[in-house]
């Protein structure tokens, strides 16, 4: 039977983080989440048809700030999945969370109905470093979050942390770091910063009043991120992903192994019988029970080969030549082999028999060095 991802978008916040270009929307009102539970409610449950030969096995609740909703709401959402598609038994359930959007009461019914994995938004341990990208919390409320979290019963819990941000330096990094592995998470995503379009970032840089680490900064940070996480247990899987054995984010894997997934609300993509598509971030007309989508494709093979191999390079796996000729009946050699060879006498890509796969180096220019093996 194959098996398929859900992804359900929760596009509330408490407040816009100076960073964030996400689809999510601050301060919402009662009478507008209320309403937009009822219409993905309603969303998840008319394309269950279409699902009906599928198995799945990863639900992930993202924002915004799932947690932001009442247990009540968090609960009827995961009702309607469980009682309109096939859930395996050990499927990966996650809700992300935000520190003091939650309590003890709250992570305790959300184990109770049947979540097992949750994602807490940390970012930084350093208060200027938190109040510099907008952020509503401070370390000391993270860790009693944490706290309630684990005491909930949750087993399986992510941290996110960020580098390349304002006033941090390589030793406030390294703090962050060790204070999040001292909390044993099963999994940490370490992001670098990127200055998105229309957020306050890029206002801020563009009048030269953004403070960021220089480059070469950035780079020690992200290679002794590697380093100190893999030292504690955390052995990276992707480029800004790092797990405990067996806990590696199922959800996520989906997206980089190119499998099918559906995505429900604004801004929510998928992958799903061979068609890509994507909806608008028009919260009103969603919530009208309109159409949003905007988006749809069915890629050519030789965008699926390019894809295949982007996605699959950010993991430390890399690719298999076998396993690319088994899916698309060519050879991965001939298609990216040649292509591949200066980078492997550069020390950027290695070649252990016939899997292809980033070193550290590598995967800290990857996005340079993808543009240019691969034809889009």
């Amino acid at each position: 039977m194959k098996t398929l991802g859900l992804y359900l978008h929760i596009p509330f916040c408490r407040s816009k983080c100076l960073y964030c270009d996400f689809c999510s929307f601050p301060h919402p009102k009662k009478e507008d989440t209320d309403r937009y539970v009822e219409m993905l409610c309603r969303d998840v449950a008319q394309n269950a048809q279409a699902c009906r030969e599928h198995l799945v096995d990863t639900v992930y609740l993202g924002g915004g700030t799932p947690t932001i909703l009442p247990v009540e709401q968090l609960e009827r959402i995961l009702d309607t999945v469980v009682r309109h598609y096939r859930i395996a038994k050990n499927a990966e359930i996650t809700v992300e969370c935000n520190p003091k959007t939650g309590s003890a009461s709250l992570f305790s019914a959300l184990r109770a109905v049947g979540f097992n994995r949750i994602s807490l938004g940390l970012q930084s341990t350093h208060t200027q470093e938190l109040r510099a990208l907008g952020r509503g919390h401070t370390f000391e409320d993270f860790c009693r979050t944490y706290t309630e979290v684990r005491e909930a019963g949750f087993s399986n819990v992510s941290v996110d942390v960020m580098f390349g941000i304002p006033y941090q330096t390589r030793e406030s990094w390294r703090e962050t770091l060790l204070h999040v592995c001292a909390l044993a998470p099963e999994h940490v995503s370490a992001y670098g910063l990127i200055v998105e379009e229309g957020t306050p970032f890029e206002r801020l840089s563009s009048r030269g009043e953004l403070k960021l680490p220089d480059e070469d900064q950035e780079r020690e940070m992200y290679f002794e991120c590697i380093e100190i996480l893999r030292s504690h247990g955390l052995a990276q899987y992707e480029i800004s992903n790092f797990a405990r054995t067996g806990y590696e984010s199922r959800h996520n894997l989906k997206y980089w192994n190119c499998d099918e997934f559906l995505g429900f609300g604004p801004a929510a993509y998928s992958d799903f019988c061979g068609k890509r598509f994507g909806n608008s971030r028009d919260l009103a007309a969603y919530n009208k029970g309109q159409s949003i989508l905007t988006e749809q494709e069915t890629p050519s093979a030789r965008e699926r080969q390019n894809e295949y191999v982007m996605l699959r390079m950010r993991l430390t796996e890399g690719v298999s030549a076998s396993a690319f000729a088994a899916r698309f009946g060519i050879s991965f050699d001939e298609c990216f082999g040649k292509r591949l060879a200066p980078y492997i006498k550069d020390g950027f890509v290695r070649k252990r028999e016939d899997t292809y796969f980033f070193t550290p180096l590598g995967m800290y220019v990857s996005n340079a060095i993808l543009s240019d093996v691969l034809e889009f």
